[in-house]
């Protein structure tokens, strides 16, 4: 039986140019990459878009991932969902006009480009999220990866693992309340800098 390739050896395969890497790669994270840009967008179509944009990004510029700030999964979530996020400010901008103030649209959503200490805030509770699924059973952080980052629900779960339902269903209780508690003895939620 053969060893699937890592992320990073596909990433290296991608850029020395090689297609195939570039659909084994496709074939493993299309599907949570859609599944956020739908969850974003509302529209399949638009979902559609999100996904190939953002593979094509990589197989044009595959330089713009750096294995040293992280995980490929989540790389390739964060495009999508910045090219997710980009598709609504445009329809918005075609829908909406400027308020009685004179402030353009971009201007008064939540937050559309956080300061810099909430961007170190976010960082910082990203680093112990990280370290909070690394104390948890490798039974519990599969579960959590195939529903954050694979978007399966429950019923795919127990198909994919071969588990019963019930089973998973108090992984996933076990492993949320678990990693609730770490995150709360570490105070990630209230000490804001």
């Amino acid at each position: 039986m053969s060893v699937s390739p890592s992320d990073q050896e596909l990433i290296e395969r991608i850029r020395a140019r090689d297609q195939d890497a570039l659909a084994l790669l496709y074939d493993r994270y299309a599907r949570p990459v859609y599944s956020l840009a739908l969850h974003i967008l509302h529209d399949r179509r638009a979902a559609e878009d999100v996904v190939q944009d953002a593979f094509l990004t990589l197989w044009q510029r595959p330089e713009t991932y750096i294995s040293e700030r992280g995980a490929f999964g989540p790389w390739i979530l964060r495009v999508a969902r910045n090219r997710a996020i980009d598709l609504l400010r445009r329809r918005s901008r075609e829908t909406f006009h400027d308020d009685d103030r004179g402030a353009p649209f971009e201007e008064r959503i939540v937050d559309p480009d956080p300061e810099p200490g909430d961007q170190i805030w976010t960082h910082t509770v990203a680093d112990r999220m990280r370290a909070a699924l690394e104390e948890l059973t490798p039974a519990q952080r599969e579960v959590i990866e195939l529903a954050y980052f694979r978007g399966m629900t429950q019923s795919q779960m127990s198909a994919h693992l071969d588990v019963p339902l019930g089973t998973i269903k108090t992984r996933v209780r076990t492993a949320l309340r678990r990693l609730a508690d770490i995150l709360e003895e570490a105070e990630v939620w209230t000490d804001v800098p």
